[in-house]
């Protein structure tokens, strides 16, 4: 299906990988990993043919269809359902044909397009292309929207859903669930298992590699390797080569015997319950895997505040949302010790539970009390855009606490692998996961005795997302976390809270439950695994407006908070654009940057303006 020859990449005066040389077999499914720039999406890109190789070849058949997820995707007036649709451009061809033939009244060539559209599957393309969008997250009501309705990450899943929907016999996804609840990726890993072609795949998601990969393709240290199996004996591998080199066996050791005191500990105070169990068993995994990052740059802790309630932050009789209930008659104590997982499906009420809890958004009825000694460590999904571009790490830190020394910042930053002049750099100039790894960096600092976490590991690579679970591991304070990270949830939370129809219950399962439950028929799906008293069902049109106006509201809500943020970025911008001395250096290159960021920000700033019309008009009409 495809063959490496000693293939050899640049970009720019940096080569990325040279001597390459395997063979991908047919039905093959390939996990690429490696360091974030180590090459794996300019890989791709050679295979779509992209870039150019600098040495040797690259080969695959000449009738190879390849379908592939693009990382962008532009606000049109296109309807949504339309563009899943094009993924297929010969049935679209087809009826496209078939459209002016029959003004031509040829009969015989219109039964033998009609032959054609049936070989292709044509008359259930619509229907396959809604049960793409329905699996990966999106309403009915969504299928006729333009493209314009949605947000990056929604039209990210549309582009997805496009891909999943062209006929392929090679399929290359860069990072598919970076913009996906852990609903959504446990529906598209069902959807790879049944996929016939073969599969090239970048993830850090161990879990979802696990589940959909039969090979590991390592890019490092300016090679490729390929391994037989999933990404958990990938790392069994990885951890017995590193264990022969002398240099790094000491800290092995030291690292393993950490982890195994961790199981002692947990396995001392286990019941015999299906969850404590499930957690053991994951624990034990962890502590297999861990010699495996003993070369990562990542290590760090969370210190833990001096001081500590019982409980830290309780919600007593509370209804939460925006201006509508989302969540009702919610009562919910949070303790030390406690370590909670949330789970539910997208628009469900999650982030709305945490941004409560955080005290960013009142309570609409009953109350919310803190602990005298409470102190909140909190990451949202949109951590990254509370960082000031213009500033640097070092000076982040220094802003929490103006008596630390800059070596004991840089010392403190080096375990988030912030080294030598990266740390004096603006952040402007950040990668995605550099933003990231600052802002947990910030959560850390700030020495909680409560942490609530909403998708902390967007933009992590994997070792960066096991020192996370490490530094989690190891927190003695409490914790509440939302995550698609299923091995960041089985290793750091005991037990799981069920956020769905408006109310919260305890999860009795595991997630092989969770998972087995999202995958079940709904009507079956919904009843089961969660502690509830019997109700009487509303009626299903009821229950689905009611859904829907939940998540109007909550996508007008963030879009207002993300368009706070953008105008105050834009106010930074023009005030820096007034300066004198910008106009009289000799290199414009700053003043080009600022013209591009300001000419950028008021483009995002006109679409989702464009989209809070769209919301509020739909509002308007549901009400």
């Amino acid at each position: 299906m495809l063959s490496l020859n000693n293939l050899a990449l640049r970009r720019g005066t940096d080569l990325l990988f040279a001597g390459a040389s395997f063979t991908i077999h047919q039905g093959r499914k390939v996990g690429f990993v490696g360091a974030n720039g180590a090459g794996k999406t300019s890989l791709f890109k050679l295979i779509l043919g992209e870039l150019e190789i600098d040495e040797g070849s690259l080969e695959y058949p000449p009738e190879t269809r390849i379908a592939h997820l693009e990382q962008e995707a532009q606000a049109s007036s296109e309807i949504a359902l339309e563009y899943v649709l094009a993924g297929d451009k010969e049935l679209n061809q087809t009826l496209t044909a078939i459209q002016q033939v029959e003004l031509t009244e040829d009969y015989g060539q219109i039964a033998r397009l009609h032959e054609k559209l049936d070989s292709l599957d044509g008359y259930t393309a619509k229907s396959r292309a809604e049960q793409l969008m329905l699996g990966l997250g999106f309403l009915a009501t969504d299928f006729e929207r333009p493209l314009s309705a949605f947000s990056g990450g929604w039209r990210i899943r549309l582009n997805l859903a496009q891909a999943l929907m062209t006929p392929s016999d090679l399929l290359l996804l860069d990072e598919p669930t970076n913009h996906l609840d852990l609903d959504a990726i446990v529906w598209l890993s069902n959807w790879i298992k049944a996929y016939r072609g073969s599969l090239l795949l970048i993830s850090h998601d161990r879990e979802f590699l696990d589940e959909t990969v039969d090979s590991i393709a390592y890019l490092h240290h300016q090679t490729i390797e390929l391994f037989s199996g999933n990404y958990s004996q990938f790392e069994v591998l990885k951890a017995a080569r590193l264990a022969e080199q002398q240099s790094n066996y000491e800290k092995q050791q030291r690292e393993v015997k950490h982890m195994q005191d961790f199981v002692r500990r947990f396995r001392a105070q286990a019941t015999k319950a299906r969850q404590a169990q499930s957690r053991l068993k994951a624990l034990g995994r962890l502590e297999l895997i861990a010699p495996a990052h003993i070369d990562s740059p990542f290590h760090f802790e969370i210190p833990i505040a001096e001081k500590f309630s019982d409980p830290l932050l309780s919600l007593v009789d509370a209804d939460i949302g925006y201006s509508t209930a989302i969540l009702t008659n919610i009562r919910l104590s949070l303790h030390p010790g406690d370590r909670l997982g949330l789970l539910g499906h997208n628009g469900a009420g999650k982030t709305t539970l945490v941004k409560t809890l955080q005290g960013e958004l009142p309570t609409l009825r009953g109350e919310r009390q803190e602990g005298m000694n409470l102190k909140i460590g909190y990451f949202s999904q949109h951590q990254v855009d509370d960082l000031i571009l213009d500033e640097t790490a070092l000076q982040h830190i220094r802003r929490s606490d103006k008596a630390l020394g800059e070596q004991q910042i840089r010392n403190y930053l080096g375990g988030f692998d912030f080294h030598g002049d990266k740390v004096l750099e603006p952040v402007r100039i950040f990668s995605g996961g550099e933003k990231a790894r600052l802002a947990l960096a910030l959560v850390a600092f700030s020495r909680p005795n409560l942490l609530l976490m909403d998708e902390p590991t967007n933009h992590l690579d994997i070792d960066m997302r096991h020192a996370l679970t490490v530094a989690l591991q190891s927190f003695e304070g409490a914790l509440l976390l939302i995550s698609h990270d299923r091995h960041l949830l089985a290793n750091t939370v005991d037990n799981f809270l069920l956020v769905e129809d408006g109310k919260i219950t305890i999860f009795k399962g595991d997630l092989e439950d969770y998972r087995k439950r999202v995958l079940a028929p709904k009507e079956t799906g919904r009843a089961a695994s969660s502690e509830q008293p019997n109700k009487q069902s509303a009626p299903a049109s009821n229950q689905s407006t009611g859904k829907q106006l939940r998540q109007l509201r909550t996508r007008i809500k963030t879009l207002d908070e993300r368009l706070e943020r953008l105008h105050t970025k834009l106010k930074e911008t023009d005030d820096a654009l007034t300066s004198t001395e910008l106009y009289q250096q000799a290199d414009d290159s700053n003043l080009q940057n600022l013209l591009r960021e300001k000419l950028g920000l008021e483009e995002e700033i006109e679409r989702l303006e464009e989209q809070w019309l769209d919301h509020h008009e739909t509002l308007e009409s549901m009400t």
